[in-house]
């Protein structure tokens, strides 16, 4: 443990990088790219069409832009069967890896899901791949492509890879943005 004097002194330390400004650091503030811009087009509130095997169930999805534009987080809500899920994500643009990244956690599971990937503009078309628990609860790859033909409707699709590379569709989701 910390004496009183010495845990004062680290306290000190962190609010003293807290409240400097980047600038003041030799940094510029960063700032929202054009690769943002396919993220913030989903700004806004959405309704969902959930279709898993011959389960098919209703959702929303709310999104929005934060931390000056940098990030896009979303809130969906549903049912699968008769439990209540609730799942929520943060996604943005890192320009060191020059990949889009993203985190998403649920109701459903104890680990979270972090993803990366690329968009394609002339598809507008996003593919992320990250790692979670398949459906025998073992940790496997997950394969995301989110479609996104206009401004107000979105497919996304998931896919658990097998170990030889075979994509095996888990769900599928309609999105249709809420007028």
């Amino acid at each position: 443990m910390y004496s009183k004097t010495q845990s004062s002194f680290i306290g000190s330390l962190l609010l003293a990088f807290a409240i400097t400004p980047v600038a003041a650091l030799g940094q510029s503030p960063p700032t929202p790219g054009p690769e943002h811009e396919a993220l913030k087009k989903l700004e806004g509130a959405w309704n969902a069409k959930v279709k898993m095997g011959d389960n098919e169930s209703a959702a929303t999805a709310t999104y929005k832009m934060e931390c000056g534009g940098l990030w896009l987080t979303s809130d969906f809500r549903g049912e699968f069967g008769d439990q209540k899920f609730q799942g929520r994500g943060v996604d943005g643009y890192d320009p060191e890896k020059k990949k889009y990244v993203s985190v998403w956690v649920d109701s459903m599971s104890t680990r979270p899901l972090f993803m990366e990937g690329t968009y394609d503009k002339e598809k507008k078309t996003m593919t992320m791949t990250g790692e979670a628990p398949g459906p025998d609860g073992k940790l496997a790859k997950h394969k995301m492509v989110t479609r996104m033909p206009d401004d107000d409707h979105q497919t996304f699709t998931m896919y658990v890879l097998s170990p030889d590379g075979q994509e095996n569709k888990v769900m599928t989701i309609e999105y249709t943005r809420k007028k």
